[in-house]
């Protein structure tokens, strides 16, 4: 099967076997792991259990994970849809949109710099864990975001924030009159085959998903002791956070990345699809693309630049490079901060390196 791929059997079976050890050593519960070229699948593995203890099924190479901020591109192919039709403007200020968005130099954010990361909005709100506790609904995230103080002016730096992804979200459902995960399932889930994805559970009960392992950091922005609010509880699985909210699976994930490789077909257009894989960051110290991650080391230490993907906390990675056509995704359930080994990198790696060989 690697040699269909065009992919070297020694460099695609190592990656294999470092998943597999990671999975059989118990240090990761479960996993899904696919690697295809061009259109062709070749891995497609599931290893662990879907949750601990016994009467757990098996994850499958199709079993459902909650992808975290693997979300944030999908959210943004719902906006650049509103592009297409000339409902938003890019470089329209935010304000256009939000009204409420005003003042300390809000006006002057973008609905780019929402995409790129560039706002100067923090990533997760200052009363954050308080609205997790409560189960706030979104609509109180939202409002936090519209009066949060910005951290730099807008345009003049690269930091990391998910509430301009919320904001974006608010843009898309204020001008369609629905919600997101209504928006996405029909305008990009349904057409690109993502049969297993949704934004929240959308009537999928949690045991049919994997269950997220939770970071061992004093992170609590992330995760809590407390049940009622982590990963893992009802409240979190059916927000729908438009920038972490997502449940998908391998090989879901796969057909968002080829139709990226495709010129967007059949959901964007060619100048939209290429549009999100460009940087638009010039002259700022990260590139970044349109709700995509870009650039040389990004993903493992010789990732091209023009490769693009995304990871989420949860545990989650997927890239895909376009000069050879290359598709990786590997899901798992130990949140990034708890794995030392980086074993996303060099299971990243040993496939890139099996495309070169």
């Amino acid at each position: 099967m690697a040699e269909k791929a065009g992919l070297s059997p020694e460099k695609l079976g190592a990656a294999i076997q470092l998943v597999e050890r990671e999975a059989s050593s118990g240090a990761v519960g479960a996993v899904a792991f696919l690697v295809a070229r061009d259109s062709y699948v070749a891995v497609e593995r599931g290893y662990g259990r879907l949750f601990p203890g016994p009467g757990s099924p098996p994850c499958r190479p199709d079993s459902v994970f909650l992808v975290a901020s693997i979300t944030k591109p999908m959210t943004t192919m719902a906006v650049m849809k509103l592009v297409e039709r000339g409902r938003i403007g890019l470089d329209d200020p935010v304000s256009r949109y939000l009204p409420e968005f005003s003042g300390q130099g809000r006006e002057r954010i973008t609905v780019r710099h929402l995409l790129t990361h560039t706002t100067g909005l923090p990533d997760m709100l200052p009363e954050n864990i308080e609205l997790r506790k409560r189960q706030a609904p979104l609509r109180e995230f939202v409002a936090g975001t519209l009066r949060a103080p910005l951290l730099f002016p807008p345009g003049t730096r690269v930091s990391y924030q998910s509430m301009g992804i919320l904001l974006a979200a608010e843009i898309v459902e204020h001008l369609a009159g629905e919600r997101l995960n209504s928006f996405l399932e029909r305008e990009v889930f349904t057409p690109l085959g993502m049969r297993s994805s949704s934004l929240g559970l959308r009537g999928r009960q949690i045991e049919e998903t994997v269950q997220c392992g939770l970071p061992s950091s004093s992170d609590l922005t992330m995760t809590a002791a407390d049940k009622s609010w982590n990963w893992n509880s009802p409240y979190w699985r059916n927000l729908g956070a438009p920038w972490g909210g997502m449940h998908s699976t391998a090989g879901d994930i796969a057909l968002a990345l080829q139709a990226m490789l495709e010129g967007g077909r059949p959901v964007l257009q060619p100048d939209t699809a290429r549009a999100m894989i460009t940087d638009q960051n010039a002259g700022l110290d990260k590139p970044w693309g349109l709700g995509w991650q870009l650039g040389t080391g990004a993903f493992f230490p010789s990732s091209p630049a023009a490769l693009f993907g995304h990871s989420g906390s949860t545990g989650t990675m997927c890239w895909a490079d376009p000069a050879r056509k290359l598709i990786f995704v590997l899901l798992t359930n130990r949140p990034l901060a708890n794995d030392p080994s980086n074993l996303h990198a060099r299971v990243s790696a040993l496939v890139s390196e099996a495309a070169s060989s």
